[in-house]
């Protein structure tokens, strides 16, 4: 993925899609199967086929063009990913996904390649080899929807509209998750600025930035002293020190259900 993205401005080659699926299985062998690494397969023990279900109970949901097709194939199909102008870059990089996937050129990887071409693809729109956001890292999220899209698209007529649709609301959703995870960066960046120069202990820094990033439900003394490893009473004393601090504030509710937010963030 980072030679896909880093290096955007080359040429996709047979050679460099060779050495990507070799760089999956280093020892040549996916699970305890031994595979053909670095090279196209070849079918020597029968069809490609996308396979689910216990032995006897097997479902094949896609079988792959033959591997005597694979040459001419991948030749096309490298010709046109790095051609430039005819086609939108973005709506390329989901045909691209699509079209590899379905040639299933590798005894195995495939899938994982295919995303790292959709992000190549990506990189080149934009001229800019800055990663802020990775389809691949969202498909990966949404497998599920993904893989239901692609048995229905490879299943079906020529008409690819619902990949393509699929495919672009999962990038739009891949944005999203970025200005998410981008916020969440800045947030901590400017608490801790405020705090620049304010003294706090290892369980301090710890439970704060628990606080900043994930942390579910609302913070008593008793996670504080599970997260920070500590007795109640240590912990009592953390979040009061805090609190002096003006970094923490308590809510509204008392006794048992007393806890603690952080002071101009969430409060």
């Amino acid at each position: 993925m980072l030679d896909a993205t880093q290096n955007f401005d080359k040429p996709l080659t047979k050679e460099r899609l060779f050495g990507w699926q070799a760089a999956l299985f280093p020892a040549g062998r996916s699970g305890m199967r031994k595979i053909a690494v670095g090279a196209w397969r070849t079918d020597a023990e029968g069809p490609m086929q996308v396979v689910s279900g216990a032995a006897g109970k097997e479902k094949v949901h896609y079988e792959a063009p033959s591997a005597a097709l694979l040459d001419r194939e991948m030749s096309r199909f490298i010709g046109w990913a790095n051609e430039t102008g005819r086609t939108d870059p973005v709506l390329r990089s989901a045909l691209a996904h699509l079209w590899f996937v379905t040639i299933h050129p590798f005894d195995d990887g495939n899938g994982r390649i295919a995303r790292a071409i959709a992000d190549w693809l990506l990189a080149r729109s934009e001229n800019n080899a800055q990663r802020f956001y990775s389809m691949s890292a969202q498909i990966r999220q949404e497998r599920k929807a993904y893989y239901e899209i692609l048995e229905r698209t490879q299943k079906g007529t020529p008409d690819i509209t619902p990949w393509m649709e699929w495919f672009l609301g999962c990038l739009d959703r891949a944005f999203d998750a970025t200005e998410t995870t981008l916020d969440i960066v800045l947030r901590k960046a400017r608490f801790w600025e405020r705090l620049a120069g304010t003294a706090l202990n290892e369980r301090q820094r710890l439970v704060l930035n628990r606080m900043l990033g994930g942390f579910e439900g609302k913070l008593t003394s008793t996670k504080w002293a599970k997260i920070g490893k500590c007795s109640h009473d240590t912990a009592l004393r953390d979040i009061q020190n805090l609190i002096e601090k003006d970094v923490l504030v308590k809510n509204a509710a008392g006794g048992r259900s007393t806890s603690y937010s952080l002071k101009g963030i969430d409060s």
